[in-house]
Parts: structure tokens; C-alpha cells; sequence
């Protein structure tokens, strides 16, 4: 929690408005009255009428669109601004607050396992050698966490779920806003994951941190070994995900998506509801109606499969 004043100091920034205190960052639809936010991309202009931000980052020319009530903060860079300021909100990587953590009746905590303060553990889970769940995490009941899995702080794991060796969830989500010059400004992931009930997470997954609110795995998805999610996508229900998929950031998956291994989206898409993605299929764009898609660019699979045949036969003259 930082006054809008401390925070502007800090990032060299003029300002002698009204202060205000401020809880957080988000995005301009979801940021509450005690959040900044920011806008560089055109593309979201329209979502100023109706932010409930304190205060938003933006370019002076975009100033005049900002709703009665809403600070500017003048800036020529306002992503950059919001990657240094997402700096000030977090948290400790670890903290011994001598308030120890929870366990559940009949939980079994094997030894070489750590579990922090504050973390909450429900019954009948079984916590292996090597695991390490972070401050405030909770666990539902009957969860099995293999050997060396690692909860990052603040994530949340629902009942029934089974999570296989190595697999990392809460890790920083991949987010850098990058200079003129060419460098690299951490955008500090201050969000969490939450894993909903009866979910299977195979061995050495990664499953990162949202920036601001949740990276979300709907209830009954299956997910195998090796895949990657990241920051801020949604797992839609009973959704399948086999090994080697990689998901960019605020990727929205509907229910029971499947997707085949080596299969991966671009950033900030959808894909419908009960779609199947075959193997190696690349989505670059929002998949709007359910159906078997594959290949790169995706397409119909059975579209696919014919132009593999054209030129099966191209090749042969």
C-alpha cells in the first residue's frame, strides 16, 4: 500500500494532485478505485469511459479521454511506468510471520518437505519429500502433491487434485516491458494461481502467476507432463492438455478443449468451447466456433490433411 504521491516520487514522475492511496495495479476493466492502471495500446481507449481506476498512466495526448474522478499520470511511457511501479506491490518471496501453518486431520507430511507460515493444508492430502508450498497457500481436501512439486505463495490448489513430480505452479508469469535502448523492465507478477477441484497436473509443468488477479485451471482438467501455461490464461472446465503445449499469457481456453501435444497459441486469444487443436497446431488468432482445427496457420484439420496431400503429390513430379 503506497500514496499516489510516494509512488510517483519513486518513478521520478511530477505529480501534485490530490494523493490517494493506493492498494495495487490492474487492467483498466478490472481495476478497482484504489488501483492504477495504465493505457499505451490504442486498442483499449474505449475501456477509459468506464474504468473505476484512481489513476491511470497515459500519454498526454490520450488525457482528455479520462472520466471525471480519474488522476492522470502524465507519462510518454506508461508501460514502462507500470512495469517499475508493479515493483513497489510485491511481496516478500518468504516470510516467517510466526503464524504456522495449518494441516488438516490425517494429512501426511513426509519429512524434507516445507510448508511456510500461513499455508493452510486440508485433510486426508498426502505432502511428499521435496515439496515446498509458499506463505498462504491453500490446499483442499484428499490432494496428493508428488516429490519436488513447488507452490509459489498465494496460490490457491482445490480438493481431489493430483500434481506430479517437479511441477512448478506460481512462478513468475514471462512479462518485461522493453526500452527504447533495447532493455528489459521486470513487470513483477503480484497475481496468483488457482488450481479448482478434481485437476491432474502431470510431472515438470509450469504453471505461472498472473500479473494482476488469477491464472485460473477450471475444475476436472487433465493436463499432462511438460506443458507450459502462462500468466493470466483460463483453463476452461474438463479441458485436456497434452504434453509440450505452451500457452502465451491470457490465453482463455473454454470447457473440455483438448489439445494435442507440441500444439501452442499466440497471446490474448480464445478458443470455443469443446474445440480439439490436433498436434503442432499453432492458433494465432481467436478460435471462435468448435471444432477439429491443426496445422500453421490453423485450419480445419481435415483441410490440413488434404493440403499435406497436395503437396505430398507436388513433390513426387
Amino acid at each position: 500500500m503506497h500514496t499516489l504521491s510516494h509512488i510517483c516520487r519513486e518513478l521520478g514522475l511530477a505529480y501534485d494532485g490530490e494523493d490517494k492511496i493506493i492498494r495495487g495495479l490492474n487492467t483498466l476493466k478490472d481495476a478497482e478505485t484504489s488501483e492504477i492502471s495504465f493505457l499505451e495500446n490504442s486498442k483499449y481507449v474505449s475501456q477509459l469511459a468506464s474504468t473505476r481506476a484512481a489513476a491511470v498512466f497515459i500519454t498526454p495526448d490520450t488525457v482528455h479521454r479520462l472520466p471525471e474522478g480519474v488522476t492522470a499520470i502524465v507519462t510518454e511511457t506508461p508501460y514502462i511506468m507500470l512495469a517499475k511501479a508493479s515493483a513497489l506491490f510485491t511481496r516478500e518471496r518468504l516470510e516467517h510471520t510466526g503464524t504456522p501453518a495449518a494441516i488438516g486431520e490425517d494429512t501426511v507430511v513426509e519429512e524434507g518437505s516445507y510448508i511456510a507460515d500461513g499455508a493452510v493444508i486440508g485433510e486426508r492430502c498426502h505432502i511428499m519429500p521435496g515439496v515446498i508450498i509458499g506463505n498462504n497457500v491453500v490446499v483442499g481436501d484428499n490432494t496428493v502433491l508428488y516429490p519436488n512439486v513447488t507452490v509459489y505463495r498465494d496460490c490457491v490448489i482445490g480438493s481431489d487434485c493430483i500434481i506430479h513430480a517437479g511441477t512448478v505452479i506460481g512462478s513468475d508469469g514471462f512479462g518485461f516491458a522493453t526500452t527504447q535502448q533495447g532493455e528489459h523492465v521486470k513487470i513483477y507478477q503480484n497475481g496468483n494461481v488457482v488450481v479448482e477441484d478434481d485437476v491432474e497436473i502431470g510431472a515438470n509443468t509450469t504453471i505461472d502467476r498472473a500479473v494482476f488477479a488469477s491464472t485460473v485451471v477450471k475444475k476436472g482438467v487433465r493436463i499432462d507432463n511438460l506443458v507450459q501455461i502462462g500468466h493470466n490464461c483460463v483453463i476452461g472446465e474438463y479441458s485436456v492438455l497434452v504434453s509440450q503445449v505452451g500457452l502465451a499469457g491470457s490465453s482463455s481456453l473454454g470447457r473440455n478443449v483438448v489439445m494435442g501435444g507440441q500444439s501452442a497459441t499466440a497471446g490474448h486469444l480464445t478458443i470455443a468451447p469443446f474445440t480439439t487443436i490436433a498436434a503442432r497446431g499453432g492458433v494465432t488468432k481467436n478460435v471462435d466456433k468448435a471444432g477439429v482445427y491443426g496445422g500453421f496457420p490453423l485450419m480445419e484439420h481435415r483441410r490440413w490433411l488434404k493440403l499435406q496431400g497436395i503437396l505430398a503429390r507436388l513433390l513426387k513430379k
